[in-house]
């Protein structure tokens, strides 16, 4: 695999929330990003990749442009001191370690809940901003094609995705744990993005909350995530009457996105805790203060405490990791020999050109002394011949391809052919 695709990575692998949250990007900054690097850096092979976990950029370049990544980075957050935060990156120099993290990510082997279910959908979406920006070549393409096609395989012939071990699941389970003393617990889901809304239903789906309560700073998508259930399964709170809701909650699930803490020290304080109150913040950046579990009776659980509670359906999924890596394996493999192949595409069809050229010449000597009967058999004859010939090599070197060894025979049949000199039009 010789196309210089690399990564730089930013995940809880390797930094804490305090400093992931300090780079994360929304949408709007990511789409900014890709543009960015592809005009001022002539970065190709784009993707960006950022969620409550990790930060990465894929790109292809034959220099190594991590830290000319990390620092833009810093300058669209803002952060002129983000090279000193190298040290908390991963780097894949090599195409073929950084097509295979790319690869455990979107299919959830590396995630913090082993099989989340969230990421292949954000790797999807990262993929629609790259092509939205014109910043994919036939490689990334292909890559990215090849990761959903092992996602499918791993769904129909692997139990990895059985259960619902997620982060969305893990932090219901949380609230289960936290509240398994309080009678009726009162929840409210404050912000509703793809975790909380992902939340919200399972929530709804399970028979230990019956108080829950949306609030959207959007009424209008919590009420249309309200009535994909029962009337009153889910009740709406106008955004401007949250403090209200957040005195009679137990638990507050936030996923609110936005630069600062939305929930801040002074906020809850006036809140009059009386007794103990959960905030569970799923949010990067935080969207709850550090400071905030100073108030007295309120304990803060954010991304990085959430464990998995599913228990069962982990361990269902950890046994079947061997099964998904074996498909990685598979898939790898063959992007591999696509990839490898797609180093004599040029002489193919500088080969295929050249014994067309010649094709025409021989028609054009004989087709004068021929009746038209006799040229279209002849025509047809010499095709067939050409096409037979052509496919031989072609087969020749994709199986050279797949002994590495293409390198070796692409002069020898440069030099046969006589196609150093051979121009061709794009075909």
């Amino acid at each position: 695999m010789s196309h210089p695709f690399k990564a730089v990575s930013l995940s809880f692998r390797q930094a804490p929330l305090a400093i992931r949250e300090l780079l994360a990007l929304d949408e709007v900054a990511c789409r900014r990003f890709l543009q960015q690097l592809r005009t001022e850096l002539h970065l190709s092979d784009l993707l960006v990749l950022s969620t409550c976990n990790r930060t990465e950029i894929y790109y292809a370049h034959e220099d190594d442009y991590s830290a000319a990544i990390i620092r833009a980075l810093g300058e669209l957050k803002n952060r002129p001191d983000a090279l000193s935060f190298a040290p908390y990156f991963d780097h894949y120099a090599e195409p073929e370690a950084a097509t295979r993290h790319l690869f455990e990510v979107a299919l959830g082997l590396d995630a913090q809940v082993v099989g989340d279910m969230q990421i292949i959908n954000q790797v999807k979406q990262a993929y629609q901003w790259t092509a939205d920006a014109d910043a994919a070549g036939p490689f990334l393409h292909r890559l990215l094609h090849t990761i959903f096609f092992a996602n499918k395989r791993v769904q129909q012939e692997t139990s990895f995705r059985d259960g619902a071990a997620s982060v969305s699941y893990a932090a219901l389970e949380l609230v289960e744990e936290l509240t398994a003393d309080v009678a009726s617990p009162r929840v409210l889901v404050v912000g509703l993005g793809e975790i909380g809304s992902d939340v919200c239903r399972h929530l709804a789906g399970s028979k230990s909350f019956a108080n829950v309560t949306l609030c959207n700073r959007t009424r209008a998508r919590a009420a249309q995530l309200a009535a994909e259930f029962a009337p009153g399964q889910l009740r709406v709170v106008d955004f401007e009457d949250l403090a209200e809701a957040l005195r009679t909650a137990d638990v507050i699930i936030s996923s609110v996105n936005r630069e600062t803490p939305f929930f801040t020290h002074d906020l809850v304080a006036h809140l009059d805790v009386l007794s103990y109150k959960f905030f569970i913040d799923l949010a990067v950046p935080r969207s709850v203060a550090a400071d905030v579990e100073q108030v007295p009776g309120v304990l803060v659980y954010n991304v990085d405490a959430i464990q998995s509670k599913a228990s069962a359906a982990l361990e269902q999924r950890l046994a079947a990791v061997p099964q998904v890596r074996v498909i990685i394996d598979e898939s790898v493999a063959d992007f591999a020999d696509w990839s490898r192949e797609m180093l004599v595409s040029p002489l193919i069809q500088r080969m295929k050109a050249n014994l067309e050229q010649l094709r025409q010449q021989e028609l054009d000597r004989f087709q004068k002394k021929a009746t038209p009967a006799e040229v279209k058999l002849l025509d047809e004859a010499t095709r067939a011949f050409m096409q037979k010939v052509l496919k031989q090599h072609v087969l020749h070197l994709k199986a050279a391809c797949r002994r590495e060894e293409a390198e070796q025979l692409l002069p020898l049949l440069t030099t046969i052919f006589d196609l150093e000199h051979q121009t061709v039009a794009a075909a």
